[in-house]
């Protein structure tokens, strides 16, 4: 369905639709690699490609994927109607409307990815693709062996047991437990509610990797785009082969 051209690029975020007029006006936009003038030109969103000032606004392929390393006390939404901080304000420098992929919980902190592109988001958030998921757990209390074999197994929780989870004990002390988990899972605080459920509170979650995406050194409040080659992977990983 076709809409008119001002009011894609008001969408987009260029401008507004009045200011975008102007644009269009000023032989600044051009649709399909032809330069238009004429106000109330209707475009295809499905296949029109929209450039201002020679930069593509607009397009069947014109998608962005960021990571972020989201700090702690942070919340992963766009907007907050008390004021409280989200991740949008670490997005200052990215150009591209893109939203938060999932939830990571506002105690916990590390990777998120960031995209405008709704078909690998749904994606990566569907139960069905089994997308893994790793994190650093720092718990309170020392884990057993027999401790972990039952984070590994699957724990009863309150919506019923957890999947087998890959888990790997990094280090053991009576004030403390270092733990490396993975899980294809995506209830809410389920780590925290897994460690709780077997008597250590988790003290501190970072979420180190999404499939094959990594967080690597990223800084706390840091963003970077995907390379074409990570970008590549990540819809290998749900199924979407390059698309």
């Amino acid at each position: 369905m076709k809409e008119r051209l001002h009011k894609l690029m008001a969408r987009a975020g260029v401008a507004s639709r009045r200011a975008s007029e102007e644009l269009i006006l000023a032989g600044r936009v051009a649709v399909n690699g032809e330069v238009v003038r004429e106000l109330g030109i209707k475009v295809d969103p499905a296949s029109d490609l929209v450039a201002v000032d020679g930069r593509l606004i607009h397009g069947p392929e014109q998608h962005a994927y960021y990571i972020l390393h989201k700090p702690r006390g942070v919340l992963t939404t766009v907007r907050d109607d008390r004021g409280r901080r989200t991740v949008m304000e670490f997005l200052q420098a990215v150009s591209e409307r893109v939203y938060p992929v999932g939830r990571l919980d506002y105690d916990s902190e590390g990777l998120l990815i960031l995209t405008n592109d709704g078909r690998l988001a749904n994606r990566l958030m569907h139960p069905r693709y089994q997308v893994p998921k790793f994190y650093m757990v720092k718990v309170a209390g020392q884990v057993t062996a027999s401790d972990l074999e039952k984070l590994r197994k699957g724990v009863e929780l309150e919506d019923g047991p957890t999947s087998p989870a890959y888990v790997q004990l990094l280090s053991s002390e009576p004030t403390g437990s270092l733990l490396r988990v993975g899980i294809r899972e995506g209830r809410n605080r389920q780590i925290r509610r897994m460690c709780q459920a077997l008597g250590f509170p988790v003290k501190r979650l970072i979420r180190t990797q999404i499939g094959p995406i990594k967080l690597g050194s990223l800084a706390p409040g840091a963003c970077r785009r995907l390379t074409g080659g990570e970008v590549r992977e990540l819809k290998q990983a749900v199924g979407r082969h390059g698309r």
